[in-house]
């Protein structure tokens, strides 16, 4: 099966009221609170190390059998740069997207770097949508003897 890393648009980041382990790395998440900076209309977004998705989104990945992932609530709020940048500009209901799939096996994994990688069967879900300032690029497990 194909997969590829996604590095989706980063549109703000971690917010003050989010509970992180810091112990790790990458840090575990315990509650997510994500600050808008700005929003160029991508269904995924990120900031390092979390993911989020749109409402319209999360009902088409609920619709398949994709594994690998959790959906989550995510406290979400706009900064003054955003609302300085963007004073009537909604933003539409998004989820936190927890990964816990390996790469290369699950539809949503997390491989080198932390990035995230997707399968095939989420690469043909996510044409319907808009990632217009995401990245894609091929990914590959490297097998050693």
């Amino acid at each position: 099966m194909e997969y590829k890393y996604i590095d989706p648009e980063v549109s703000g980041g971690l917010g003050s009221e989010s509970v992180l382990d810091n112990s790790v790395h990458p840090p575990i998440i315990k509650e997510l609170h994500y600050e808008f900076d700005g929003w160029l209309g991508d269904d995924i977004i990120e900031s390092f190390p979390a993911y989020l998705i749109t409402e319209r989104l999360k009902q088409e990945i609920e619709n398949n059998s994709f594994t690998g992932y959790l959906i989550s609530n995510v406290l979400i709020t706009k900064s003054s740069l955003f609302n300085e940048i963007y004073p009537n500009k909604n933003l539409p209901e998004f989820h936190w997207l927890k990964v816990y799939g390996k790469a290369g096996v699950d539809d949503f994994g997390i491989g080198n770097g932390s990035r995230l990688v997707i399968s095939k069967g989420v690469i043909t879900a996510l044409a319907q949508f808009s990632t217009l300032s995401s990245d894609f690029e091929e990914f590959s497990i490297l097998k050693t003897n």
